[in-house]
Protein backbone atom coordinates (compact mmCIF):
# COMPACT_ATOMS: atom_id res chain seq x y z
CA UNK A 1 0.00 0.00 0.00
CA UNK A 2 1.09 3.92 -0.60
CA UNK A 3 2.17 5.86 2.12
CA UNK A 4 0.26 8.95 2.18
CA UNK A 5 2.23 12.10 1.80
CA UNK A 6 2.26 12.95 6.19
CA UNK A 7 5.21 15.60 5.77
CA UNK A 8 2.88 18.43 5.95
CA UNK A 9 0.58 17.57 7.94
CA UNK A 10 2.47 17.66 11.49
CA UNK A 11 5.60 17.94 12.63
CA UNK A 12 8.43 15.38 12.27
CA UNK A 13 8.71 13.05 14.63
CA UNK A 14 12.42 11.50 15.50
CA UNK A 15 12.33 7.68 14.68
CA UNK A 16 15.50 5.67 14.56
CA UNK A 17 15.26 2.86 12.67
CA UNK A 18 17.31 -0.46 13.15
CA UNK A 19 17.18 -2.61 10.16
CA UNK A 20 18.35 -6.24 9.16
CA UNK A 21 17.85 -7.85 5.92
CA UNK A 22 18.02 -11.53 4.91
CA UNK A 23 22.18 -11.21 4.51
CA UNK A 24 24.14 -13.35 6.13
CA UNK A 25 27.30 -14.36 4.69
CA UNK A 26 30.54 -12.83 5.56
CA UNK A 27 33.93 -12.91 4.49
CA UNK A 28 35.76 -13.78 7.83
CA UNK A 29 35.24 -17.03 9.76
CA UNK A 30 35.23 -15.67 13.38
CA UNK A 31 35.06 -18.55 15.44
CA UNK A 32 32.94 -16.85 17.58
CA UNK A 33 30.52 -15.74 15.24
CA UNK A 34 27.45 -18.01 13.89
CA UNK A 35 27.89 -16.87 10.63
CA UNK A 36 31.01 -16.91 10.04
CA UNK A 37 31.95 -17.68 6.02
CA UNK A 38 28.69 -18.38 5.81
CA UNK A 39 27.23 -17.70 1.78
CA UNK A 40 24.20 -16.89 0.77
CA UNK A 41 22.94 -17.93 -2.55
CA UNK A 42 22.55 -15.80 -5.86
CA UNK A 43 18.86 -15.65 -4.71
CA UNK A 44 19.30 -15.08 -1.35
CA UNK A 45 21.48 -12.22 -2.62
CA UNK A 46 18.90 -10.45 -4.95
CA UNK A 47 16.11 -11.02 -2.11
CA UNK A 48 18.44 -8.86 -0.19
CA UNK A 49 19.18 -6.30 -2.32
CA UNK A 50 15.37 -5.98 -3.18
CA UNK A 51 14.54 -5.53 0.38
CA UNK A 52 17.08 -3.11 1.06
CA UNK A 53 16.38 -0.93 -2.12
CA UNK A 54 12.51 -0.99 -0.87
CA UNK A 55 13.64 0.20 2.57
CA UNK A 56 15.87 2.97 1.05
CA UNK A 57 12.67 3.95 -1.06
CA UNK A 58 10.84 4.31 1.54
CA UNK A 59 13.01 6.30 3.93
CA UNK A 60 13.35 8.62 0.95
CA UNK A 61 9.86 8.75 0.15
CA UNK A 62 7.45 10.63 2.08
CA UNK A 63 6.93 9.82 5.58
CA UNK A 64 6.83 11.85 9.37
CA UNK A 65 10.03 10.84 10.39
CA UNK A 66 13.27 12.81 11.07
CA UNK A 67 15.06 9.38 10.50
CA UNK A 68 18.23 7.87 12.40
CA UNK A 69 19.02 4.49 10.36
CA UNK A 70 21.86 1.86 11.48
CA UNK A 71 22.16 -1.39 9.23
CA UNK A 72 22.95 -4.17 11.50
CA UNK A 73 23.60 -6.99 8.96
CA UNK A 74 23.86 -10.45 10.26
CA UNK A 75 26.50 -10.48 7.56
CA UNK A 76 29.16 -8.41 6.38
CA UNK A 77 27.22 -5.45 4.20
CA UNK A 78 29.67 -3.20 2.64
CA UNK A 79 30.90 -5.81 0.20
CA UNK A 80 27.88 -5.66 -1.36
CA UNK A 81 27.36 -3.08 -3.48
CA UNK A 82 23.86 -2.10 -2.88
CA UNK A 83 24.61 -1.48 1.20
CA UNK A 84 27.43 0.89 -0.19
CA UNK A 85 25.10 2.71 -2.06
CA UNK A 86 22.55 2.65 0.21
CA UNK A 87 24.48 4.58 2.57
CA UNK A 88 25.37 7.24 -0.19
CA UNK A 89 21.76 7.64 -1.10
CA UNK A 90 20.74 7.96 2.52
CA UNK A 91 23.31 10.29 3.64
CA UNK A 92 22.22 13.37 1.52
CA UNK A 93 18.49 13.05 2.63
CA UNK A 94 17.78 16.41 4.32
CA UNK A 95 15.23 13.93 6.38
CA UNK A 96 17.93 11.60 7.48
CA UNK A 97 20.18 12.60 10.63
CA UNK A 98 22.29 9.21 10.22
CA UNK A 99 23.21 6.73 8.85
CA UNK A 100 25.30 4.05 9.87
CA UNK A 101 26.44 0.94 9.31
CA UNK A 102 28.14 -2.00 11.53
CA UNK A 103 31.42 -3.57 9.62
CA UNK A 104 34.29 -5.67 9.81
CA UNK A 105 35.73 -2.52 7.38
CA UNK A 106 36.93 -5.28 4.86
CA UNK A 107 35.53 -3.55 2.49
CA UNK A 108 37.38 -0.67 -0.12
CA UNK A 109 36.97 2.86 1.31
CA UNK A 110 36.67 4.99 -1.53
CA UNK A 111 33.20 5.24 -1.84
CA UNK A 112 32.76 7.11 1.18
CA UNK A 113 33.87 10.24 -0.61
CA UNK A 114 30.26 10.05 -2.56
CA UNK A 115 28.89 9.90 1.11
CA UNK A 116 27.72 13.29 2.96
CA UNK A 117 30.86 13.10 5.90
CA UNK A 118 28.29 15.09 8.32
CA UNK A 119 25.45 12.14 8.18
CA UNK A 120 27.09 9.06 7.27
CA UNK A 121 29.34 6.98 9.85
CA UNK A 122 30.55 3.20 10.72
CA UNK A 123 30.72 1.00 13.87
CA UNK A 124 34.04 -0.85 12.80
CA UNK A 125 35.34 -4.22 14.65
CA UNK A 126 38.47 -5.50 14.47
CA UNK A 127 38.67 -9.20 14.21
CA UNK A 128 42.38 -10.23 14.77
CA UNK A 129 43.47 -12.91 12.53
CA UNK A 130 40.93 -12.15 9.17
CA UNK A 131 42.52 -9.60 8.19
CA UNK A 132 46.68 -7.70 8.12
CA UNK A 133 46.63 -5.45 10.85
CA UNK A 134 48.57 -2.79 8.68
CA UNK A 135 45.76 -3.07 5.99
CA UNK A 136 43.23 -2.35 8.92
CA UNK A 137 44.84 0.23 10.58
CA UNK A 138 45.26 2.26 7.38
CA UNK A 139 41.51 2.03 6.79
CA UNK A 140 41.03 4.21 9.68
CA UNK A 141 43.37 6.58 9.26
CA UNK A 142 41.76 6.94 5.22
CA UNK A 143 38.45 6.82 7.30
CA UNK A 144 39.77 9.61 9.43
CA UNK A 145 41.31 11.80 6.69
CA UNK A 146 38.10 11.26 4.74
CA UNK A 147 36.39 13.28 7.99
CA UNK A 148 33.78 9.89 8.57
CA UNK A 149 32.65 9.36 12.07
CA UNK A 150 33.37 6.24 13.46
CA UNK A 151 34.49 3.83 16.27
CA UNK A 152 36.54 0.74 16.30
CA UNK A 153 36.20 -2.00 18.66
CA UNK A 154 37.19 -5.65 19.34
CA UNK A 155 35.45 -8.59 21.35
CA UNK A 156 37.03 -9.02 24.18
CA UNK A 157 38.42 -12.21 24.26
CA UNK A 158 42.06 -12.75 26.32
CA UNK A 159 43.73 -13.84 23.31
CA UNK A 160 43.31 -10.21 21.78
CA UNK A 161 43.79 -8.04 24.39
CA UNK A 162 47.49 -7.34 22.81
CA UNK A 163 45.87 -6.82 19.82
CA UNK A 164 43.71 -4.15 21.34
CA UNK A 165 46.41 -2.40 23.08
CA UNK A 166 48.31 -1.71 19.45
CA UNK A 167 44.99 -1.24 18.29
CA UNK A 168 44.56 2.20 20.81
CA UNK A 169 47.94 2.79 20.23
CA UNK A 170 48.21 3.42 16.55
CA UNK A 171 44.37 4.78 16.10
CA UNK A 172 44.06 8.25 15.46
CA UNK A 173 43.65 9.72 18.66
CA UNK A 174 39.91 10.97 18.73
CA UNK A 175 38.90 7.66 17.62
CA UNK A 176 36.94 6.02 20.01
CA UNK A 177 37.54 1.89 21.24
CA UNK A 178 35.25 0.16 22.15
CA UNK A 179 35.71 -3.14 23.79
CA UNK A 180 32.71 -5.63 23.55
CA UNK A 181 31.99 -8.58 26.83
CA UNK A 182 32.79 -11.94 25.03
CA UNK A 183 29.77 -14.09 24.95
CA UNK A 184 29.85 -16.71 27.23
CA UNK A 185 32.79 -14.81 29.08
CA UNK A 186 33.36 -13.96 32.52
CA UNK A 187 35.83 -11.55 33.72
CA UNK A 188 37.74 -11.71 36.99
CA UNK A 189 38.32 -8.22 38.45
CA UNK A 190 41.98 -7.93 37.09
CA UNK A 191 40.99 -8.68 33.28
CA UNK A 192 38.21 -6.51 33.54
CA UNK A 193 40.57 -3.28 34.58
CA UNK A 194 42.70 -4.22 31.86
CA UNK A 195 39.62 -4.03 29.30
CA UNK A 196 38.27 -0.84 31.03
CA UNK A 197 41.83 0.96 30.97
CA UNK A 198 41.05 0.68 26.85
CA UNK A 199 37.61 1.35 27.58
CA UNK A 200 36.46 3.53 30.50
CA UNK A 201 32.70 2.11 29.27
CA UNK A 202 33.75 -1.29 29.38
CA UNK A 203 32.02 -1.83 32.41
CA UNK A 204 28.78 -1.14 30.63
CA UNK A 205 29.08 -4.59 28.35
CA UNK A 206 30.43 -6.41 30.70
CA UNK A 207 27.50 -7.98 32.57
CA UNK A 208 23.90 -7.93 31.40
CA UNK A 209 21.57 -4.58 32.46
CA UNK A 210 18.35 -6.14 34.47
CA UNK A 211 15.77 -4.50 32.10
CA UNK A 212 12.64 -6.25 33.14
CA UNK A 213 9.23 -3.28 33.52
CA UNK A 214 12.16 -0.62 32.91
CA UNK A 215 11.52 2.03 30.29
CA UNK A 216 13.40 1.56 27.16
CA UNK A 217 13.21 4.02 24.34
CA UNK A 218 12.41 0.89 21.84
CA UNK A 219 9.31 0.51 20.70
CA UNK A 220 8.80 4.31 21.10
CA UNK A 221 11.35 6.45 19.68
CA UNK A 222 13.40 3.10 18.10
CA UNK A 223 12.49 0.28 16.03
CA UNK A 224 13.62 -2.82 14.27
CA UNK A 225 12.93 -3.56 10.92
CA UNK A 226 13.94 -7.13 9.33
CA UNK A 227 13.83 -7.24 5.39
CA UNK A 228 9.76 -7.70 4.98
CA UNK A 229 9.24 -4.37 6.95
CA UNK A 230 8.10 -6.27 9.90
CA UNK A 231 8.47 -3.26 12.51
CA UNK A 232 9.39 -4.89 16.27
CA UNK A 233 10.57 -2.60 18.89
CA UNK A 234 14.10 -4.11 19.21
CA UNK A 235 15.98 -7.23 17.66
CA UNK A 236 15.80 -9.11 20.61
CA UNK A 237 11.38 -9.12 21.21
CA UNK A 238 9.93 -10.79 18.54
CA UNK A 239 6.41 -9.05 18.99
CA UNK A 240 5.12 -7.07 15.98
CA UNK A 241 4.34 -3.56 16.38
CA UNK A 242 2.70 -3.49 12.43
CA UNK A 243 4.41 -3.14 9.06
CA UNK A 244 6.46 0.04 7.90
CA UNK A 245 5.40 -0.29 4.09
CA UNK A 246 1.54 0.39 4.99
CA UNK A 247 1.72 2.37 8.01
CA UNK A 248 0.21 0.29 10.45
CA UNK A 249 3.53 0.47 12.59
CA UNK A 250 2.67 4.62 13.64
CA UNK A 251 -0.53 3.72 15.73
CA UNK A 252 1.70 1.10 18.20
CA UNK A 253 4.55 3.56 18.76
CA UNK A 254 4.14 4.28 22.51
CA UNK A 255 6.32 4.71 25.74
CA UNK A 256 6.65 0.76 26.86
CA UNK A 257 8.59 -0.93 29.83
CA UNK A 258 10.62 -4.11 28.68
CA UNK A 259 9.27 -7.20 28.25
CA UNK A 260 12.87 -9.56 28.70
CA UNK A 261 14.85 -9.81 31.79
CA UNK A 262 17.98 -8.69 30.74
CA UNK A 263 19.68 -6.71 27.90
CA UNK A 264 23.27 -7.88 27.37
CA UNK A 265 23.90 -6.24 23.74
CA UNK A 266 24.64 -2.50 23.23
CA UNK A 267 22.79 -1.86 20.46
CA UNK A 268 20.01 -2.46 22.73
CA UNK A 269 21.15 -1.74 26.18
CA UNK A 270 21.89 1.89 25.03
CA UNK A 271 18.04 3.02 24.35
CA UNK A 272 17.06 1.72 28.07
CA UNK A 273 16.10 5.11 29.67
CA UNK A 274 17.53 3.90 33.29
CA UNK A 275 21.24 4.02 31.56
CA UNK A 276 22.97 7.40 30.86
CA UNK A 277 23.79 6.43 27.47
CA UNK A 278 22.20 8.59 25.33
CA UNK A 279 24.23 11.20 27.01
CA UNK A 280 27.68 9.87 27.28
CA UNK A 281 26.60 8.76 23.32
CA UNK A 282 25.27 12.07 22.77
CA UNK A 283 25.01 12.63 18.99
CA UNK A 284 26.41 9.42 18.23
CA UNK A 285 24.11 6.79 19.59
CA UNK A 286 24.48 4.83 16.31
CA UNK A 287 27.80 4.72 15.42
CA UNK A 288 28.66 4.17 19.11
CA UNK A 289 30.95 7.54 19.29
CA UNK A 290 30.70 9.03 22.82
CA UNK A 291 31.23 12.68 23.57
CA UNK A 292 34.91 13.16 24.32
CA UNK A 293 34.58 15.57 27.22
CA UNK A 294 31.88 12.38 28.58
CA UNK A 295 34.93 9.53 28.24
CA UNK A 296 36.59 9.66 31.34
CA UNK A 297 40.45 8.34 32.10
CA UNK A 298 38.62 5.98 34.39
CA UNK A 299 35.50 3.91 34.53
CA UNK A 300 32.64 5.82 34.66
CA UNK A 301 30.36 2.86 37.02
CA UNK A 302 31.44 3.51 40.56
CA UNK A 303 33.42 0.38 41.84
CA UNK A 304 32.28 -1.28 45.19
CA UNK A 305 34.54 -4.20 46.20
CA UNK A 306 36.33 -3.97 42.77
CA UNK A 307 33.09 -4.59 41.16
CA UNK A 308 31.44 -2.32 38.97
CA UNK A 309 27.90 -0.95 40.24
CA UNK A 310 24.61 -0.69 38.41
CA UNK A 311 24.45 3.20 37.38
CA UNK A 312 21.85 5.72 39.56
CA UNK A 313 18.54 4.73 37.59
CA UNK A 314 17.58 7.89 36.10
CA UNK A 315 16.60 8.73 32.94
CA UNK A 316 19.02 10.24 30.50
CA UNK A 317 18.38 13.24 28.23
CA UNK A 318 16.43 12.24 25.00
CA UNK A 319 19.18 12.87 21.70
Amino acid sequence: MDQPDLTGARDLTDLTVLYRGPLASCDYDCPYCPFAKRRDSTAQLRADRAALERFVAWARGPHDHRLSVLFTPWGEGLTRSWYRRALVDLSHEPRVERVAIQTNLSCRTDWLTEAAADTVALWCTYHPGQTPYERFLAKTHRLSGLGIRFSVGVVGLPEHLDHARRLRADLPSHVYLWINAAEGHTYTDEQADEWTALDPLFPYSQRPHRSAGLPCRTGRSVVSVDGEGTVRRCHFVRTELGNLYDGSYRSALAPRPCPLTACDCHIGYVHLETLPLYDVFAGGVLERVPRAQALPPRPLLPVVSGRPAPPAASPAPAR
